[in-house]
């Protein structure tokens, strides 16, 4: 999905990306820690930046990954890094809810959450209830939900992690994905990801 503009208002929530000198969130709060698969010492590690309402990120993810994730993370080839990069307040609470839940899940809780993408994400005024039914499958309750969307902190900590890769990357669509730090946007087709796996930068 092509972002047109750098200043983006996240309905809802009365939050924008454009105040000045936000600090990152504190590392210490795990729920905003690196979320990942793969060995830590494969040789070209692959930073995606994605939002949980694009379309384009939904098709990569239900059409792409698969093959990615067997023949290339599971063999030892690359480490994939996923990266929040929301786009609205609707994929602004879904980031939210997937980092709330045990690390263990958050995989398998994306990966749903880009299945049944047309079912919640654009369920105009059902949005947030179809979400919440979503996450109580992965045990979450409604009580612990409704108090994820209200966790300013960690929606704010999310954001200053949005800004801080437009600044490092420049990133202007999603999906996007650094291999080995060097940058390509766009729902890419397998062939193509590998070989950007194959031509990343080594140090």
């Amino acid at each position: 999905m092509q972002i047109t503009r750098r200043n983006v208002g996240l309905m809802g929530f009365g939050i924008t990306l454009a105040a000045p000198g936000l600090a990152l969130a504190q590392a210490a709060d795990p729920r905003l820690g690196v979320r990942s698969t793969g060995q830590a010492t494969a040789p070209v590690t692959v930073l995606e930046f994605f939002s949980l309402t694009c379309g384009h990120c939904a098709a990569f993810h239900n059409q792409v990954w698969p093959r990615v994730k067997a023949e290339l993370v599971n063999t030892g080839r690359i480490r994939m890094v996923w990266r929040d990069f929301p786009l609205d307040g609707v994929a602004l609470a879904a980031a939210a809810v997937a980092r709330a839940l045990p690390e263990d899940r958050y995989e398998a809780f994306i990966a749903t959450l880009f299945q049944t993408q047309d079912r919640w994400a654009f369920a105009q005024g059902r949005q947030i209830d179809e979400l919440a039914r979503i996450a109580a499958l992965a045990g979450m309750d409604r009580a612990r939900f409704d108090a994820v969307l209200a966790d300013e902190a960690l929606r704010r900590g999310i954001l200053e992690q949005r800004m801080a890769a437009e600044r490092e990357f420049q990133i202007r669509a999603t999906p996007s994905f650094a291999f080995n730090g060097r940058l390509h946007s766009g729902n890419l087709p397998f062939e193509q990801f590998a070989r950007l796996v194959q031509d990343a930068p080594r140090t």
